[in-house]
């Protein structure tokens, strides 16, 4: 099954004021294991970037002018996602403002049911307790020291592990079936069991085994057990 963890970061709240995306970072899975692929953009909003963004992300009007406008990317954004589940921290927040740029860029719109709100699955995991990103770090012992900004890509590598950690740990499937994509060793997928270079010993004593032996010679010939021994 393949997810893609995604988060935006903005000019604002809310697009139907002016507000755009300024950087979209996503970090795919397959089986709920990194395969090493992401996605990362910076994007021109085409408006001043308020002071208070500024502080948040980091991210100043010198910059961004360089940087593409959505509609140049948005058709790679959508490749890149294609079909599979999206993974976002507050998912109506960024499904608002990247449909909203989709539509003015007159590309097909994301269907809500596509994406997976980890903020309503720690609230249901976690009742009445800090859902924040940085809180379930500090839950899950996942180390989020290098988040002094709000980055789209760093935020999507830590919400991957945070919703590893939702779904019950980091490893489910015990990395036997991980497949590296983009720089992994080939051949990981093809890991099998190797035969002991020595036997385990057996468990059953000579005095156990002489005692079962004469069990099954009292069951007579027509036994399923002498049977199965002829």
């Amino acid at each position: 099954m393949r997810e893609i963890v995604l988060d935006t970061e903005t000019t604002g709240f809310d697009p139907e004021d002016g507000d755009r995306i300024v950087e979209i970072g996503a970090v795919e899975l397959d089986n709920h294991m990194p395969t090493g692929r992401t996605y990362h953009q910076y994007i021109n909003p085409q408006r001043a970037m308020p002071r208070e963004a500024f502080e948040v992300h980091g991210l100043g009007d010198e910059f961004l002018a360089d940087k593409p406008v959505f509609a140049r990317i948005g058709r790679a954004f959508l490749d890149f996602v294609g079909d599979a589940r999206l993974v976002i921290h507050n998912a109506s927040f960024d499904m608002k403002f990247l449909n909203a740029e989709l539509g003015w860029a007159n590309l097909p719109r994301l269907p809500d049911s596509q994406a997976l709100d980890t903020v309503a699955m720690a609230r249901s995991k976690f009742p009445g307790s800090p859902v924040s990103l940085d809180a379930l770090c500090r839950r899950f012992g996942i180390d989020n020291s290098a988040r002094t900004y709000h980055g789209a890509l760093l935020d999507s590598e830590i919400l991957a592990e945070v919703y590893l950690e939702l779904i019950g740990g980091r490893q489910p499937d015990f990395a036997l079936s991980v497949s590296q994509v983009g720089g992994g060793e080939a051949g990981q997928d093809d890991w099998r069991p190797r035969p002991r270079p020595e036997p385990l010993p057996p468990r059953i004593t000579a005095a156990e085994a002489a005692a079962h032996q004469a069990f099954i010679e009292k069951l007579g010939e027509a036994s399923l057990w002498a049977r199965l021994a002829g």
